[in-house]
């Protein structure tokens, strides 16, 4: 297997530039979390008016992380296409419109509903119409994730990282792909622990990427998990419990205590993974302090893990940490693996 090329170091190279989290109510997810002015475009949109969203996204602006989350989350709705679709035609020049449209085919080409060949073509015009950025590639990298080989996966990775080196999405579907490579020797040796715990080392202090490590150790779990050589019970699997398990999730714990980011639009999903990290290595004071900053914001990743029901599975987890009898349970759809994945 070949080594992992030094990437997360690269630099913007142009001149003028800088799941997938939910919100939970009733057992129900929503990626939109309570980011207020996303969820009135999202509303607007699809009642066939545009000019909420082409307001929100103006307003968002060079802000990447905001930007491509916002745009994820309204790529996947029903309706996102045809949308956008008409959005373009009346306004061909607009990246805002051809970004919209590149993320709605490519969320149908994972649904199985688009073909792969098109997505990737919506998504190369929208990055001709924007070079700064990085959002048409991170549509890209979503295709690459899942349908591409591992060079594919990392030469967008690369073009990404031009335009925005601490791409939150992106490492993490870096991340997801690289746990699957195989692994040999000791338990907690593995490309990927090496490459999250690098990127970050080299992002800047108050970077989210500090978490990125935790996410290693599910993601890898995942895949342990699926092929048999970890327990399918993650509290029993003793995953988290080696010396660098340990030591990682210290590290991301203080980073957060100290460096946490209210307004970053993807700090759910790093909260999700620390709280299920210290939930599965029995750290319960750790993990009651993060379960009180959620609150009802789960996400399905990392709680799906390996092939859970996510809203149950994080119930269940917050009622242990905090003590207390978990709530009666609700109806909730399974979480198949394809929807899990689908959402990265």
């Amino acid at each position: 297997m070949p080594p992992i090329p030094s990437l997360l170091g690269a630099r913007r190279a142009l001149p003028d530039q800088p799941g997938a989290p939910a919100r939970v109510a009733r057992g129900a997810f929503d990626e939109a979390l309570d980011d207020a002015e996303l969820l009135a475009a999202r509303a607007s949109l699809a009642q066939g008016r545009r000019q909420a969203t082409r307001a929100l996204l103006r307003r968002t602006g060079d802000d990447w992380d905001r930007r491509g989350h916002r745009l994820t989350v309204l790529a996947g709705a029903p309706y996102a296409a045809a949308r956008a679709q008409d959005w373009l035609r009346a306004e061909p020049d607009s990246p805002d419109a051809a970004a919209l449209h590149a993320l709605a085919l490519v969320r149908r080409t994972l649904r199985g509903e688009e073909s792969p060949d098109r997505a990737r073509a919506a998504c190369r015009a929208a990055a001709a119409l924007a070079p700064a950025d990085p959002t048409p590639w991170l549509g890209l990298l979503r295709l690459a994730r899942r349908l591409g080989p591992e060079r594919e996966l990392l030469g967008v990775f690369a073009r990404l990282c031009e335009r925005h080196p601490e791409h939150h999405h992106a490492h993490h579907l870096l991340v997801a792909r690289l746990a699957e490579r195989p692994g040999a020797g000791r338990a907690e040796s593995h490309e990927v622990y090496d490459l999250a715990e690098r990127a970050a080392a080299e992002a800047p202090a108050d970077s989210p990427l500090a978490v990125l490590p935790v996410v290693a150790y599910a993601e890898r779990y995942r895949v342990l998990a699926a092929t048999g050589r970890a327990p399918a019970d993650p509290y029993g699997s003793g995953h988290w419990s080696g010396p660098r398990a340990r030591r990682v999730l210290r590290a991301a714990f203080d980073w957060w205590l100290e460096w946490e980011h209210d307004e970053h639009p993807r700090r759910h999903t790093d909260l999700n993974h620390l709280a299920f990290a210290m939930s599965c290595a029995d750290r319960r004071a750790e993990a009651a302090a993060l379960f009180r900053r959620l609150g009802r914001h789960a996400t399905r990743v990392p709680w799906a893990y390996p092939h859970r029901e996510p809203w149950p599975a994080f119930r269940a987890a917050r009622a242990r940490a905090l003590g207390v009898p978990p709530p009666p349970r609700r109806g909730s759809a399974p979480a198949t693996r394809r929807r899990v994945l689908t959402e990265l």
